[in-house]
C-alpha cells in the first residue's frame, strides 16, 4: 500500500542543519521557508522562533530538541555571541554538556560526550571544522551531506532543497506491511528506528545499546523506557512516556496487535510527526 505523501513530515535532523548554516551565515531563507510552512511540528516550530529570533536576542527559545540546542549553544560559544537558552519539556532535565572548551576538540573526542550523540561533532562541522570522520554515526554522515549541498546551493545562487523524513516513511511502510499479516524485512539504519524495532521484536535492548549507546540520552533513556512502556502496553495499562519515538512505536504495535491503549501524552508525538494520528486513523 503506497503512503499518502501528505502524512510523511518534514525530514526535521535535514531542516535543522539547514536553518543553523543559514543564521550563522547570515541568510533569511529558513525563516521566509518555515514562516511558509502550515503544519510544523514543535522541533521545526522551535527553529522558526530561534531563526526569527537569532539575530536580534540574546535569550533563545530552543524547545524540546535537543539536536537544536547543541548546534546552537556550540555556534554561540564558537562565535562568542553569549546566548542564552530557554529549554522546554524533557530537555530541561536532560543532562548536557556544558563547557564551551569543548569547541577546541576535534570531533573524534566531541563523539565521547554526552552518552556518544554525534550532535557536538555535527555542530563543529556546520561551524566550519574542515575534519571529516571515515565511517561516521549516521547522523554525522547526514551533516557532512547536508554541508556539502547547502554549499553548493549557495555557491550556485540558490537556496537549499527541502527534505521528507525518510525514516519515518521507511517505519511507516513497515508498519503497514507488518499491520496487513506480511513479515517485515525492515533494516534498521540508526538509533532513530530502535523505539520501532524494539516493539515489533526485531532488535533486543542489548543490541540496541551496544549499536547506539546515545538511546540512553534522549528525551528519555530509550533503553528503559520502551522496555517498561511495552511491557505496560501488554498489561493493559496506561502509556505514560512523554517520548514521541517510543509513543510512536508502542501505538504502532498496539493496532497491529488490536490493544486498546491509553496513552496520557498523546501530544508528544507533534516533536517529530506532526500527522501521526490522523496516519494511524487512515490506515487501520
Amino acid at each position: 500500500m503506497k503512503i499518502d505523501a501528505a502524512y510523511i513530515p518534514l525530514d526535521k535532523s535535514w531542516i535543522i542543519r539547514m536553518g543553523v548554516l543559514d543564521m550563522v551565515n547570515g541568510y533569511d531563507d529558513i525563516s521566509i521557508f518555515l514562516s511558509k510552512q502550515k503544519n510544523l511540528g514543535d522541533d521545526l516550530a522551535a527553529l522558526k522562533r530561534a531563526a526569527e529570533s537569532w539575530k536580534t536576542e540574546k535569550r533563545i527559545s530552543v524547545g524540546e530538541s535537543g539536536t537544536l540546542y547543541r548546534l546552537l549553544k556550540y555556534a554561540s560559544w564558537k562565535l562568542d555571541l553569549g546566548k542564552e537558552f530557554i529549554l522546554q519539556g524533557t530537555l530541561a532535565g536532560r543532562n548536557i554538556h556544558d563547557d564551551p572548551s569543548i569547541t577546541h576538540l576535534s570531533q573524534i573526542e566531541l563523539l565521547k560526550l554526552d552518552n556518544g550523540t554525534s550532535q557536538w561533532a555535527s555542530a563543529a562541522a556546520l561551524l566550519g571544522d574542515m575534519e571529516r570522520i571515515p565511517n561516521p554515526p549516521y547522523k554525522l554522515a547526514c551533516t557532512y551531506e547536508a554541508i556539502d549541498h547547502w554549499k553548493s546551493c549557495r555557491k550556485e545562487g540558490k537556496t537549499w532543497e527541502l527534505r521528507y523524513d525518510e525514516t519515518i516513511a521507511k517505519q511507516a511502510e513497515a508498519y503497514l506491511k507488518i499491520l496487513n499479516g506480511g513479515e517485515s524485512s525492515f533494516i534498521p539504519a540508526q538509533a532513530e528506528d530502535f523505539c520501532f524495532v524494539y516493539a515489533f521484536g526485531l532488535m533486543s535492548v542489548q543490541e540496541g545499546e551496544k549499536r547506539w549507546p546515545a538511546l540512553r540520552g534522549h528525551e528519555s533513556d530509550r533503553i528503559v523506557e520502551m522496555q517498561s512502556t511495552l511491557t505496560a502496553a501488554q498489561e493493559g495499562k496506561e502509556i505514560n512516556s512523554r517520548d514521541h519515538r517510543v509513543i510512536q512505536a508502542i501505538a504502532m504495535w498496539g493496532r497491529v496487535n488490536s490493544k486498546e491503549l491509553h496513552v496520557i501524552y498523546p501530544e508528544s508525538v507533534n516533536k517529530s510527526w506532526l500527522q501521526f494520528w490522523d496516519f494511524l486513523e487512515k490506515y487501520r
